[in-house]
């Protein structure tokens, strides 16, 4: 699939049905081999009004620098685009939560890049594709949702550093995001805090790590109670919209240094610090992912007999 050049883009984005990307996604575009049909595409897409934010342009250039940084290492690009991405899409979770956005960029924007980062490997059976839910699909698997989100969850504040930890270990994306307890700040960066202590350590397998955490922390919170433990204040929802509101005059998002998120405040470290020996020793604890285990199409780690992983919300 050759790359689509900021000349042919659409000016604005716009919500794009469900229905419109299983009509119009053929196996030929999944495999890169075609252009999803821009024309059919457009005319059953809604534009959203005007506003810099919206723009498609800065969008593409992102993609396009994404994938000419990271060709020999894809899954790399996560922790670059990610904040990048959320800094340049400034919106509200309800504005994110609308999936047909996302069917919009990865349609009409940046099918290529959607291929680029998600397409399997060929095999003598034919051309690997990117599977269907990275075009339309939930926001821990939507090539475009998941990295906004994970920004979103894992920023601390303006600051996106937790949002690179995050994206270095591809489970926390893939698993760690469709838990409820992740809504909880303090959790999620107290998580981010036990998983960075095993990276630097050196731990082989870290996504097994983070599979266990994971588990043993939506397990355990049915019976504790998180925000008791470690009070969140919440975000300043002036603060956020200020930086929603500035997006008309900021600047291009910058490559070689990570954005400023909104200023809407900060995980207290009181809290983070509260929960992070609780996670220590539920991790401890919890057995590693059984490879052969899978639940409800969700690696986990084996719980114990009567402990079961809550079913995820779905924030589409």
């Amino acid at each position: 699939m050759s790359r689509t050049s900021v000349e042919d883009l659409p000016q604005v984005l716009g919500l794009l049905p469900d229905a419109s990307v299983a009509k119009y996604l053929s196996r030929a575009v999944q495999a890169g081999q075609e252009k999803p049909p821009q024309v059919a595409l457009r005319r059953d897409a809604t534009p959203l009004v005007p506003a810099q934010r919206r723009r498609t342009e800065p969008v593409r250039v992102l993609v396009d620098e994404a994938m000419h940084r990271f060709e020999g290492n894809r899954a790399a690009a996560d922790g670059w685009f990610a904040p990048r991405l959320h800094a340049t899409m400034r919106m509200t979770r309800a504005e994110a939560a609308d999936g047909r956005l996302w069917n919009f960029l990865a349609m009409l924007v940046a099918p290529d890049y959607v291929v680029w980062r998600h397409k399997a490997s060929d095999t003598v059976d034919g051309p690997g594709v990117a599977t269907a839910a990275r075009f339309s699909g939930p926001h821990y698997t939507q090539a475009f949702s998941r990295l906004w989100w994970a920004a979103e969850l894992f920023r601390d504040g303006p600051d996106y550093r937790p949002v690179v930890t995050a994206c270095r270990v591809q489970d926390v994306l893939q698993t760690t995001m469709r838990l409820d307890v992740i809504d909880h700040r303090p959790t999620a960066q107290a998580i981010l805090q036990v998983l960075e202590a095993r990276l630097v350590a050196g731990v082989p397998r870290p996504g097994d790590q983070a599979n266990a955490l994971s588990a043993a922390v939506n397990a355990a919170g049915s019976t504790l109670v998180y925000d008791v433990l470690a009070p969140d204040r919440g975000v300043d929802t002036d603060a956020l919209q200020d930086w929603i509101d500035e997006a008309e005059d900021a600047a291009a998002t910058p490559w070689d240094r990570l954005p400023q998120g909104p200023k809407d405040g900060k995980v207290a470290r009181t809290s983070v610090n509260a929960l992070v020996p609780v996670f220590e020793r539920l991790l401890t604890e919890a057995p590693l992912r059984d490879r052969t285990v899978v639940k409800g199409g969700v690696p986990s780690a084996r719980m114990p007999a009567g402990v079961s992983l809550a079913k995820p919300s779905d924030r589409r």
